[in-house]
């Protein structure tokens, strides 16, 4: 499964791969440019950055830029997940824990729970904790100083985010997926860090078929390096990359077999006609919701499907790249959806 969600096989590589600061860091040109201004004005006033959340789908280095955030402002770095925090109590801990001028990134900080967001509001406001001591009519309210840090949340769905919590931040940035140029460049720098040999033309297939995703690209070179070692010369060249990825199921465009059979699904099965998500899943055998943040984005960009009132369908494009004719009723259900005004 070709997935831009982290696995376990990833995070070691992972680590040893992530830019330390934003001269090394690689794309997301105009975040880079707006993080170094926010940066060195913060540094000049001999304050903390100011709270920022990163949105935009996994693996663009929403958790490196928020390493670089604390290297670049010579604090350290505290790292945990909204699923992790499950009481107002392991929040507080963490809090109490911080040192002035320290980075607290919180990945997936919309599945923060409604209580743990409650303490969090005074702690990003005014940089204090309030704990309740007792219970009943006995109980009373006392407030802790904090010292100043920044939180940095990241996020893979900022519809998710409570306006409370959203209007908090003073920095907001969207990560958008790279251009095939910045994943060649991200590709031959990991390739010298692990001691990869790649040259040009491999390097640019890997980085064509890596769905515009850092972590899917690093991911790619490591088992294509392990095709090129076993059924090449060790060296990741053309050959070897396009031979490698296509016994992986990884077409031109970055589609993987499940992508694929979804599609084919879709044509075969329904006839083009506008399909449910959960009949999708039924009939494909994958769960919905991986079949909605997984694989149904990247098909939505490419303009293979779209959502309509009545479900998904597929486009033109979506019947031209799987080599099928393009029916009269092609993307059936787009003017119903126009017509009742319906929203992506």
């Amino acid at each position: 499964m070709l997935t831009s969600f982290i696995r376990e096989e990833d995070e070691q590589s992972e680590y040893s791969l992530r830019p330390r600061f934003l001269t090394e860091y690689i794309g997301q040109s105009e975040v880079k440019e707006h993080m170094r201004i926010y940066i060195e004005a913060a540094k000049g006033r001999g304050e903390p950055l100011d709270h920022a959340l990163l949105y935009g789908p996994p693996g663009l280095g929403k958790t490196t830029l928020a390493s670089i955030i604390a290297n670049e402002m010579g604090g350290g770095l505290r790292v945990t997940s909204g699923p992790a925090i499950t009481h107002a109590g392991d929040l507080a801990a963490l809090l109490t824990n911080l040192a002035m001028g320290d980075v607290l990134f919180i990945d997936e900080i919309h599945r923060l729970n409604a209580t743990v967001e409650e303490v969090l509001y005074p702690a990003m406001e005014d940089f204090a904790l309030d704990i309740i001591i007792g219970k009943g009519p006995g109980a009373r309210s006392i407030r802790l100083d904090l010292p100043h840090f920044t939180l940095v949340g990241a996020t893979t769905r900022m519809g998710m985010l409570t306006s409370p919590l959203r209007d908090r931040f003073g920095i907001k940035e969207q990560l958008a997926l790279y251009q095939s140029e910045e994943l060649c460049t991200i590709i031959k720098r990991s390739a010298g860090i692990l001691r990869i040999g790649v040259d040009e033309k491999g390097a640019r297939e890997i980085a064509a078929r890596a769905r515009g995703t850092p972590r899917i690209a690093n991911r790619l070179l490591r088992r294509v390096r392990d095709f090129a070692q076993v059924r090449g010369n060790g060296v990741v060249d053309i050959e070897a990359a396009r031979e490698g990825l296509n016994m992986l199921g990884i077409d031109a465009l970055g589609l993987d077999p499940v992508d694929r059979r979804m599609l084919e699904t879709m044509i075969e099965k329904f006839g083009g006609r506008p399909v449910g998500l959960d009949t999708i899943a039924a009939a494909t055998g994958e769960d919905a919701t991986t079949i909605e943040d997984v694989y149904e984005p990247y098909l939505l960009q490419l303009g293979f499907i779209a959502r309509t009132p009545r479900g998904r369908v597929v486009m033109d494009a979506g019947y031209t790249h799987m080599g099928y004719p393009v029916p009269q009723n092609a993307g059936a259900g787009m003017q119903t959806k126009m017509d009742l005004g319906y929203a992506e």
